[in-house]
């Protein structure tokens, strides 16, 4: 293939990728086969949506050597890995989709898979060991899932998923079908223990927050507003509400704008004293988020993704609209060092230096905790390292997140 036409089918495949939430900010990976020796694969560290030829990289199979200043992806070993290995596959996506990520947790292969997922992806889909992101341990933990399976889908532990295709098509193909054959693994097994079907994975989160037995069950509810840092005022508004935005004063408190004063504006205006860094809150409450919300303890991650972006722990946290100071307190101490808190029997709230970033925490959050819902639903998973969780948080910091912003 011409390395021009490799580099927009990547470029393509780029866009698509974020649009279909198969990644979030510069996660994950994709390259395409040039030829037998060389490949090409999005660069480290740079957004999808404004990717230009010039930043996809020519990688070479055998040694994974480059020309040029850009570098590409650290995961470009196990692209190389692929290619070799399947020299029938010419196009490889590294995601880091929803559902996959919630059985990479597992630590368990599929072994049943129905007939027509299985024409599409193969009769079992494999989990590799868990790695570090771009070690050699998850290059090593890839090849011998890939080995040992005909899969066009590997399961990465703790990561994600490794989709490959014949084209560009296929590749696509099989990253779709892996989220039905994993959807279904989970209703499967939600139908094993309670007799139900489950119409949709809503069912199965209700269901796990119903197991709870903890006081963040009985923590008040109240309505989910966002907000916007605008100099020295914030701008507030419902999430279900008519689209009217109230203006509040940072450091008084006082109204500048608006007629009804949200229940949770003390607690947005108290996180932005305190956090410099935050411009944009987003309080949402998916089921996922909700049920999770409900347990009342601290989730250690279950993802890599989960402990750069959101934290190396995320705490649980009750605040009450009865008592705004006081509680607006304790969720600004629970949020230090984080940019995500569960709210007890309120979801999640995500902040982050921009509306951008604060949406990619919040899919991760969201992300994060079906994924510890089915950690409980199957009484599997163990959560990273703590030593781990912590490195992968401060690298992320230091490096990543001052990459987005170039």
């Amino acid at each position: 293939m011409d390395i021009m036409e490799a580099k927009q089918l990547v470029i393509k495949a780029g866009i698509e990728v974020v649009e279909y939430g198969l990644i979030a900010r510069t996660w994950g990976n994709i390259s395409c086969r040039v030829d037998d020796k060389r490949f090409v694969i999005t660069p480290s560290g740079r957004p999808y949506e404004t990717l230009t030829p010039d930043e996809i990289v020519v990688v070479n199979i055998d040694d994974c050597s480059y020309e040029g200043d850009i570098k590409p992806s650290s995961e470009k070993g196990i692209h190389a890995e692929a290619y070799r290995l399947r020299p029938e596959v010419n196009f490889v996506i590294h995601t880091h989709q929803m559902q996959a990520s919630v059985i990479s947790a597992l630590g368990m292969d599929i072994n049943e898979v129905e007939p027509a997922s299985a024409e599409i992806v193969g009769d079992n889909v494999p989990i590799a060991a868990y790695g570090l992101p771009g070690t050699g341990k998850l290059r090593k933990g890839v090849v011998e899932a890939i080995k040992r399976s005909d899969s066009k889908a590997v399961i990465m532990a703790h990561h994600g998923a490794l989709c490959m295709g014949k084209d560009y098509d296929e590749a696509f193909k099989v990253a779709a079908e892996l989220e039905k054959i994993c959807e279904t693994t989970v209703k499967n097994r939600y139908r094993l223990i309670t007799g139900k079907v489950a119409e949709t994975l809503g069912d199965v989160a209700e269901y796990i927050g119903s197991l709870f037995d903890s006081s963040a069950k009985e923590a008040p509810v109240f309505e989910p507003c966002n907000s916007e840092r605008d100099g020295s005022v914030f701008n507030i508004s419902a999430v279900d509400g008519d689209g009217s935005i109230v203006r509040i004063d940072i450091k008084t408190g006082e109204l500048v704008a608006g007629n009804d004063y949200p229940a949770s504006a003390e607690m947005h205006r108290a996180i932005y004293k305190k956090r410099k860094d935050v411009n944009f809150i987003m309080h949402t409450k998916t089921p996922a988020e909700v049920a999770m919300s409900k347990s009342g303890k601290t989730m250690k991650p279950l993802l890599d993704d989960f402990a750069q972006l959101v934290g190396a722990t995320v705490r649980s946290v009750t605040f009450n609209p009865n008592s705004t100071k006081k509680t607006a307190k304790k969720v600004v101490k629970a949020l230090k060092g984080r940019n995500g808190v569960l709210l007890n029997n309120n979801g999640a709230l995500c902040v982050s230096g921009s509306e951008y970033d604060a949406t990619a925490v919040e899919m991760v959050m969201d992300k994060g905790c079906k994924t510890a819902v089915g950690a409980r639903l199957f009484e599997a998973g163990k959560p990273i390292s703590p030593i781990e969780t912590r490195l992968m948080r401060f690298i992320y910091l230091k490096k990543y997140s001052k990459q987005a912003k170039k």
